[in-house]
C-alpha cells in the first residue's frame, strides 16, 4: 500500500517554523525512524513525502532521506514568485526523487494561481514530468480549475479535498463537481478529520466524503495519512481503517495503491 502524504519535520531546523507551541500533540520532532514505525506498523510499504515549510531547506533535508526503500517520492517546495524559480525547479527536477512540488497555497489569496508569472512555472512542471500538489481551501478551487484549463497537461492533485468547510457543504460540493470534468485533476482522501468541528464524531466526514467519491470516483482518489497532523484528531490506524470502511472493497487496490503510483510515477 502506498501512503499518498505524510510529513516529517525537525523543530528549528530545515527552515521548520511550523508547528508552533500550542499545537503541543505534534510540536516535537517527527523523524523517518517514527515513519518506519507507523507506516509499517500498518502494511504501508511505500510513502509520498510531502514538504511542510514553505524553505527549500525543508526539501533538501527531505532529499537527504530519499534512499530509504519507505520513500516512494518527494513533493518539495519553490518559491514560484522568485526571479530564479525556473532555476530552481529544474535542479530540484534533477533529482528523480522529486516527483511534484506543492506552493503552499491554503493562506493566500483567493485567486493565487491566475497570476500571469507563474505560468512559465507551471509549463516547465508539464515539460518535466512533475505534479502539482494543491494545498488549498475552498475559495481556491475556481482559480485552481482555471490554471487546470489552461495547462491540461498539468497533472494536478488536491490535498485533503480542498480542506472542506463542513458548515458550508453545498458551494464545495459546487466547485468540487466542476473542476472533476477536468481529466488531469485528481484528489487525496485526506487531512478531513482535522476539518471536522470541535465536537464532531469522526463519522461526521461522510458526506464530504459521499461528495469526493461520486465526482472523483475510484480512478482518480489515493489515500494519504497526513501524519503527524493527522494525530491532532485521530490515529494512522484510525484514519486508514475508516477509509477502506468508507471506499467499497472492490477499490481498495486503486485507492490505497495504484492511483499513488501511477499519478506519481513510483514504479518509474
Amino acid at each position: 500500500m502506498i501512503d499518498s502524504h505524510a510529513h516529517l519535520w525537525r523543530l528549528g531546523k530545515n527552515g521548520c517554523t511550523w508547528p508552533t507551541p500550542e499545537l503541543e500533540p505534534i510540536y516535537r520532532d517527527f523523524v523517518l525512524q517514527d515513519l518506519h514505525r507507523i507506516a509499517e506498523s500498518a502494511g504501508i510499504d511505500g510513502v509520498i513525502l510531502v514538504q511542510s515549510q514553505d524553505s527549500i531547506a525543508d526539501t533538501e533535508w527531505l532529499l537527504t532521506l530519499a534512499q530509504d526503500p519507505l520513500i516512494a517520492g518527494i513533493v518539495g517546495w519553490i518559491d514560484f514568485l522568485a526571479p530564479d524559480a525556473l532555476q530552481s525547479l529544474t535542479v530540484l527536477a534533477s533529482n528523480r526523487t522529486i516527483r511534484g512540488l506543492r506552493p503552499m497555497v491554503q493562506d493566500l489569496e483567493g485567486d493565487w494561481y491566475d497570476a500571469p508569472k507563474l505560468d512559465r512555472g507551471f509549463a516547465t512542471m508539464v515539460q518535466l514530468g512533475l505534479v502539482l500538489d494543491g494545498l488549498i481551501r475552498p475559495k481556491h478551487l475556481p482559480s485552481l480549475h482555471r490554471l487546470a484549463e489552461r495547462h491540461p497537461q498539468l497533472q494536478i492533485v488536491i490535498d485533503h479535498g480542498a480542506k472542506p468547510d463542513f458548515a458550508d457543504l453545498p458551494w464545495w460540493r459546487q466547485q468540487i463537481a466542476a473542476i472533476t470534468q477536468l481529466p488531469n485533476v485528481a484528489c487525496k482522501l485526506s487531512g478531513l478529520l482535522t476539518e471536522l468541528p470541535p465536537g464532531a464524531t469522526q463519522e461526521a466526514i461522510s458526506p464530504a466524503f459521499d461528495i469526493l467519491w461520486n465526482c472523483f470516483g475510484p480512478e482518480r482518489l489515493m489515500w494519504g495519512s497526513d501524519w503527524p497532523v493527522l494525530t491532532l484528531a485521530g490515529s494512522y490506524k484510525g484514519w486508514l481503517s475508516q477509509a477502506e470502511r468508507l471506499v467499497p472493497a472492490e477499490y481498495h487496490t486503486a485507492v490505497f495503491d495504484a492511483n499513488a503510483r501511477r499519478v506519481y510515477r513510483v514504479d518509474g
